[in-house]
């Protein structure tokens, strides 16, 4: 009896390159990338990480519209901070999870700091002051 690429009981052929497929089937999951909640519960509870996060940016976004900027940036970007420290914490975090566990925490902890920094550094009279980068405005500016 001659071998065939079939295996008795596959339903798909070995594959006879080493080339990836021109048609992907599946995506892989981020880790932490399931329920945040069991499947009893209706589908907000169960991504309650992410809607968490969208939430405290929205409110910072509404703080930004009616006058506040300062404050509502400081708002985004401490939603951001959260959401590093949710995915950091829980073992599940629903859509939260984008990329890896270090991937999303870096993303979401840096755009928060940044952000966060910037607000208290915004003009005119800013909340906080750092003198060596004055001197990089003034270098390029020049």
């Amino acid at each position: 009896m001659a071998a065939t690429a079939h295996s008795e009981g596959a339903s798909e052929p070995q594959r006879s390159s080493r080339r990836f497929p021109t048609l992907t089937r599946d995506t892989a999951r981020p880790e932490g990338g399931g329920r945040a909640a069991s499947g009893g519960y209706p589908a907000p509870a169960r991504q309650w990480p992410l809607l968490s996060v969208m939430g405290g940016v929205a409110v910072g976004l509404l703080l930004v519209a009616l006058g506040a900027f300062r404050i509502g940036s400081i708002v985004i970007g401490l939603s951001l901070l959260g959401g590093a420290v949710l995915r950091w914490a829980l073992p599940s975090v629903g859509m939260l999870a984008v990329r890896s566990r270090f991937t999303d925490m870096l993303t979401y902890g840096v755009l928060g700091f940044v952000i966060v920094m910037l607000s208290l550094m915004v003009q005119p009279k800013p909340w906080i002051h750092i003198p060596f980068l004055d001197d990089i405005v003034h270098f390029t500016v020049r």
